[in-house]
């Protein structure tokens, strides 16, 4: 008797330690985006178990919200509840995070795992965060909780941009604040450091300025909207929405806490029909003016040739910086048509102030813009802060200092490279993710068009060969951008960011040379899976 008891001892034993080391409790650390180097070692593994410590530094706040995170997204996957600590427990696991001065690179990483300890470290608190998301990324998905198995291990790792960011237009639909946190929490799992928040709009002006309130109580509401691809028919609900001066520093904040900047953009001079509809002393005419109810480009924008303008266009950008107090300014400058400017008696005058000559490449109204760009840029930069346009300020002859953000294909981005800009790429042909990404959602969803499936978001190479080194060291960043003309709710904006979102940051995060779209795909259903999770609608890929 005493001898089966021993046998079923040594054999419930067996079943244990096999349990632990079941397939599906094992980590992974091939998630997306791939880390650099993934290094397995000899050696038995680490075990995360309802003991598990995560240790940070004493006194380290920004390192103790790690330590906070990472416990947060453990329990949501694995069901397992971590303990936060700043001194490691002798009879237990530790998860180590620390700070290594020696390390290379202010978002680099490493994780070491043995079993004894799995350590997390880096320069910065941020780099430490990314590392914690490929901790995260690369663990099972268990229905119960569960010990996991982490296999002894090196990863090291380093972004290749330092600028990776998404864009999301808030001015043509509203989300609430809730979403755009949602969508805060989808950059910091992809790796991204910056959020490009589109904010004013012909369709609606988003954000509240005190010292202009008919901006938020006229130029925040459309009386309706169009039906279809601008169709003649409009629906019979006034639209609108705005977030508060406390809501956007909330949300500033949020991200702040997830290492992710902020951007806001105020598109000008054109884009502004919210404005002018508000304050139509601003425009050429003098209107009327109303928020548009369609889709497009329009004729009437700020007024280049009254100093009033230039007077609300500083007020509202000396509220914003109160707000956010990132390093770049957006003002947009894209699809300015100058009809009106060619027309308006002050625009003229002011082309005759400022001997403004046309040439055979670009009109002298062409050029106007290019002084409108530089002169708030000039007084941006007296508070500090730089500026970011889209690629048509390039064509309006912008000071050097100004950052372009290539969106018409790739070439202003290059051209602007080679003469000096810092350059972020975000052309449509692979960053725009309002197209659509499988051909049977052109049946079923009304999108704008166009047509970006994940293969070819993946294939996109944002520094091609044939640029000088000089040109090369220019381009710093990459971003894609979500337009919401035809994105009315929380779940089709997640549509249609996942998973190209994945893609993305996999051409923000890698070299090159490390690029493999088959290799990719095997490792994006576990992230699909990780979506799934947090009851994300994600698309089907082709």
């Amino acid at each position: 008797m005493k001898k089966l008891f021993g046998f079923i001892l040594i054999l419930m034993c067996i079943m244990q330690f096999s349990n632990s080391y079941a397939a599906d409790s094992i980590a992974d650390y091939k998630v997306v985006p791939l880390p650099k180097s993934i290094v397995m070692q000899k050696g038995e593994p680490f075990v995360m178990s309802n003991t598990t410590n995560v240790v940070y530094p004493e006194g380290n706040d920004l390192m103790k919200r790690n330590a906070e995170f990472l416990v947060e997204y453990v329990k949501k996957s694995t069901g397992l509840t971590l303990t936060v600590t700043t001194k490691p427990q002798k009879k237990a696991s530790n998860i180590i995070l620390s700070l290594d001065k020696k390390a290379v690179g202010t978002e680099a990483y490493k994780i070491v795992v043995t079993k004894k300890s799995a350590v997390i470290s880096g320069l910065t608190p941020n780099g430490v965060f990314y590392g914690i998301q490929t901790l995260r990324k690369s663990l099972p998905i268990l229905s119960t909780a569960a010990d996991v198995t982490l296999p002894a291990a090196t990863v090291t790792d380093s972004p290749r941009f330092s600028y990776r960011g998404m864009m999301l237009d808030c001015g043509r639909h509203f989300f609430p604040v809730d979403v755009v946190k949602e969508y805060i929490d989808l950059l910091a799992l992809h790796g991204m450091n910056t959020f490009h928040w589109h904010l004013t709009e012909d369709q609606g002006w988003r954000i509240e300025i005190k010292k202009y309130p008919e901006l938020t109580k006229i130029g925040s509401v459309r009386k309706h909207t169009v039906i279809g691809h601008n169709s003649p028919v409009y629906d019979d609900t006034p639209y609108g929405g705005f977030y508060t001066q406390e809501q956007a520093k909330e949300i500033v904040a949020y991200a702040k806490e997830r290492y992710i900047t902020v951007i806001p953009e105020i598109d000008m001079p054109g884009h502004m029909l919210g404005a002018l509809a508000s304050y139509p002393e601003l425009g050429c005419t003098g209107g009327p003016y109303e928020v548009s109810p369609s889709w497009g480009v329009f004729d009437d924008i700020l007024c280049a040739g009254k100093e009033k303008t230039f007077k609300f266009i500083e007020d509202v950008l000396d509220e914003l910086i109160e707000i956010f107090p990132s390093e770049y300014i957006h003002l947009g400058g894209d699809e300015a048509p100058k009809t009106c400017w060619e027309k308006c008696p002050n625009c003229q005058q002011r082309i005759k102030d400022e001997h403004i000559v046309g040439d055979e490449k670009q009109s002298a109204e062409a050029k106007l813009q290019g002084y409108f760009v530089k002169r708030i840029e000039k007084y941006l930069n007296s508070k500090g802060r730089k500026i970011i346009g889209w690629d048509e300020i390039l064509d309006a002859d912008v000071n050097q200092s100004a950052t372009i953000m290539s969106w018409r294909g790739m070439e202003g981005g290059l051209r602007a490279s080679e003469m000096g800009h810092d350059v972020i790429m975000s052309p449509t042909t692979y960053a725009y993710f309002d197209y659509y990404q499988t051909k049977a959602d052109t049946k079923s969803i009304l999108l704008i068009g166009g047509y970006l499936p994940l293969s070819k978001v993946y294939s996109f190479e944002p520094v091609p060969a044939t640029l000088s080194d000089n040109a090369k060291k220019h381009i710093f960043g990459v971003q894609a951008n979500l337009w919401t003309e035809y994105l009315t709710c929380k779940g089709l904006v997640e549509y249609q960011v996942l998973p190209r979102m994945a893609a993305i940051s996999e051409i923000q995060w890698i070299n090159s040379d490390k690029k493999n779209y088959d290799n990719f795909v095997t490792r994006l259903p576990h992230l699909i899976d990780l979506y799934k999770l947090y009851g994300l609608t994600v698309a089907q890929y082709e």
